[in-house]
């Protein structure tokens, strides 16, 4: 590896460390390369501005602001009432009431911390009062937030989409299988808890009950109906659809349940435009630190080393795996898609991988990392949400790791996971 490229892995790790924020860790590293390697400075603006310059990217700030419009506009709390009326009759069906409501804003939000605070926020007292540890319940909060990521819209799958050049609407369909089997798997958990501590059933909700809340929800339900629909009816892109699912959201938020006002409006885009700022600036500067990287051929080297290893395709699948979950354990998953990209892509094609099978199993990890301590973005929403450490929290999250990382596990190795749902596409 040349004297750059030690340079700039060893910083990265170092300051990652030091606790310097990703963004400027990178910004600097960038910095570093390019005067280490005598580029023009103008040709690391024009890698910086390439990076936020992507059409396809246009759909992150619409599904965030569709995510929080959402919530404002009281869709999610009517999702969590349907979803309780429907199984909160079952032994464990409150919690399993939480993972139903998760998997309903997952396909809304597609982000897996909008996810965690939207849901927990209303269901981590509701567990609470009735039986459940408060640490229970933020640790199931957590876990539902990586189904925003798997489940489409997903922000991560748009992301890779761009980066890979691949089919985004492909990598939406390959999310389902696996979020519907990481919903399944919560639900198993949630009722062995419920049965160990012996927490009662709640009483089954009448017709007439069930009624009423399809009736206040059916618009939150007909969401993710209006925002898929649209994609995979060819009505609109992926990008379309965004808008369409803010302005969605906005309408029935401000005219149908009137729990968004005009005056809370302003409130609501301040915060889906920090949010946007913040990943744009990520990817803007992961991207000139991918071009630094990329120019010094480190990811071919990389790649390299890793097939120096093993030539068995199964035993290189479990070294990537390994590979993603630690670092999505320790970096953001947006700067870390974008400088590992190359790497990643690859190796997937010498291992025979199918890229969209390769694109699943890299956004699946690193949602994993959303709730894997020590920096999962989901674990310290949680924790702020109920007021307990992360440490506290992380006691309870184990099982729900373990059901997260059976379904890397299929979604690496039984490729019918991910590509049954796009080979229907076509």
């Amino acid at each position: 590896m040349s004297e750059i490229g030690i340079v700039l892995i060893v910083g990265l790790f170092v300051l990652l460390l030091l606790g310097v924020p990703i963004a400027f860790t990178l910004g600097l590293l960038t910095a570093i390369g390019v005067w280490m390697a005598d580029y023009s400075p103008m040709i690391l603006v024009q890698r910086l501005l390439a990076g936020s310059t992507v059409t396809s990217l246009l759909a992150i700030p619409g599904f965030i602001l569709a995510g929080d419009l959402m919530t404002a506009g009281g869709l999610s709390r009517r999702l969590v009432r349907i979803a309780s009326t429907c199984f909160g009759h079952f032994t464990g069906g409150l919690s399993m009431s939480t993972v139903a409501a998760g998997t309903f804003f997952g396909a809304i939000s597609g982000s897996a911390p909008a996810t965690t605070a939207a849901v927990g926020s209303i269901m981590i007292k509701e567990l609470e009062q009735r039986g459940y540890s408060r640490g229970y319940g933020a640790a199931l909060s957590t876990s539902i937030g990586p189904l925003g990521q798997m489940i489409p819209p997903s922000i991560p799958m748009i992301i890779w989409g761009v980066l890979a050049e691949e089919s985004i609407s492909k990598l939406f369909l390959a999310g389902i299988i696996p979020g519907l089997l990481a919903a399944a798997g919560f639900c198993l958990v949630s009722v062995l808890y419920a049965r160990r501590l012996n927490i009662p059933r709640e009483k089954r909700a009448t017709l007439r009950e069930l009624g009423g809340a399809l009736r206040d929800g059916i618009w939150a339900l007909l969401a993710p109906v209006v925002i898929l629909g649209g994609i995979y009816g060819g009505i609109f892109t992926p990008t379309e659809a965004a808008i369409v699912g803010a302005l969605y959201s906005l309408c029935i938020g401000v005219f149908v349940y009137k729990d968004l006002t005009w005056a809370s409006l302003p409130g609501v885009l301040v915060s889906s435009m920090r949010t946007t700022a913040i990943i744009m600036f990520i990817i803007v500067v992961a991207y000139g630190f991918a071009w630094v990287i990329a120019s010094e051929q480190i990811p071919t080297q990389i790649s390299e080393a890793l097939l120096g290893i093993t030539s068995n395709p199964l035993l290189l699948l479990l070294l990537l795996n390994l590979m993603l979950l630690v670092l999505g354990a320790v970096m953001d998953t947006v700067s870390a898609m974008v400088i590992l990209s190359g790497v990643l892509i690859a190796v997937g094609a010498q291992i025979g991988l199918d890229p969209i099978q390769l694109g699943a199993m890299v956004v699946i990890n690193f949602a994993v990392g959303m709730v894997t301590p020590p920096l999962g973005y989901s674990l310290f929403v949680a924790s702020t949400i109920s007021g307990l450490s992360v440490e506290r929290v992380t006691r309870y999250l184990w099982p729900f790791l373990l059901v997260l990382i059976a379904v890397v596990a299929l979604v690496a190795y039984v490729p019918a996971v991910t590509l049954f749902l796009p080979g229907l596409l076509g």
